[in-house]
């Protein structure tokens, strides 16, 4: 069957951040959902492992409309900057930082005797103020007998991390085998791994698959009304869930005169680092028709 098919996600919650360009000091966010995010989040779903190609996954033509594109929001974080005492768990998950803790621990208790350490134990006490995750390397203090962080920064490290705050994205993924966008949709709502939108601390509310329809991306994204998120309990008309223009942007098959490619065609996301390649992609209002389809899902 050589006919397209849409498979539609609704991508929204309280937070997104789908980042192109981050790195440690400054995670970014891109305006809407890139291609490889969404894909990646399809992959989880379908619990395909990190070594394992995409094949007809990476095939499909992705689309996007941004029903709410959200509010940028800056998060400000510092990282380190002083002792801090070690968790029990981080122990658990590092079997080198805890070899070297309780190497640290026994030697210092071997030679101080005092009464504090021997009450507390190696790990710090729950009520301390100054409380942080995971040092990265770890000694004994010397009074104590506390394991806390070897390594003291004289200033905390500042990072920055962009997202999306309030948005919400319906997304389109074309392609002519719908056993294929069937099968994601599925895997959508009974995932096989956790899913979010772009980074761990954000997931999804709601629906994510919101069907498949024939047609292209653009007849689907002109067919189908607002999300629900978009329009607001405070006005839910049919007027108002088609009467924005909302902006769309949808991949081309070919190269486009006067536009840039993006890097997020997503070819492999091997645990070693992921690879991408280029895609072009046109940006349009899109005019919702007026008798187009509404609504019927959780939010």
């Amino acid at each position: 069957m050589n006919d397209s098919h849409v498979l539609l996600i609704r991508l929204a919650g309280p937070l997104q951040s789908w980042g192109i360009t981050g790195r440690f000091a400054r995670r970014d966010t891109h305006s809407r959902p890139t291609k490889s995010g969404v894909i990646g989040l399809c992959a989880a779903a379908l619990g395909l492992p990190r070594d394992e190609p995409l094949g007809e996954l990476a095939e499909v033509r992705f689309g996007v409309r941004a029903d709410r594109p959200g509010t940028p929001l800056r998060d400000y974080h510092t990282v380190g900057g002083g002792k801090y005492p070690l968790r029990p768990r981080d122990l658990i998950t590092d079997h080198q930082r805890a070899a070297k803790a309780t190497t640290a621990a026994s030697s210092d208790a071997s030679s101080d005797a005092s009464s504090d350490a021997s009450e507390t134990g190696p790990f710090g006490r729950g009520e301390l103020e100054a409380w942080y995750g995971s040092p990265k390397y770890v000694t004994a203090d010397s009074w104590s007998g506390t394991l806390v962080s070897g390594e003291v920064r004289r200033h905390s490290l500042i990072t920055e991390r962009w997202y999306l705050a309030d948005a919400a994205f319906l997304v389109g993924l074309q392609h002519s085998d719908t056993a294929l966008l069937e099968r994601v949709a599925h895997a959508l709502e009974h995932p096989k791994r956790l899913l979010w939108l772009g980074r761990k601390a954000c997931p999804p509310t709601g629906d994510l698959a919101v069907g498949v329809v024939p047609g292209t991306l653009r007849t689907a994204f002109e067919s189908h009304a607002l999300l629900p998120d978009a329009v607001g309990q405070e006005d839910g008309s049919p007027t108002a869930a088609t009467r924005s223009r909302p902006w769309a942007w949808i991949e081309s098959s070919q190269p486009l005169p006067g536009v840039g490619p993006l890097s997020d065609q997503p070819v492999h996301f091997a645990a070693d680092g992921a690879a991408h390649g280029l895609r072009w992609e046109t940006r349009d209002r899109i005019t919702i028709a007026a008798h187009a389809r509404r609504w019927d899902i959780i939010l």
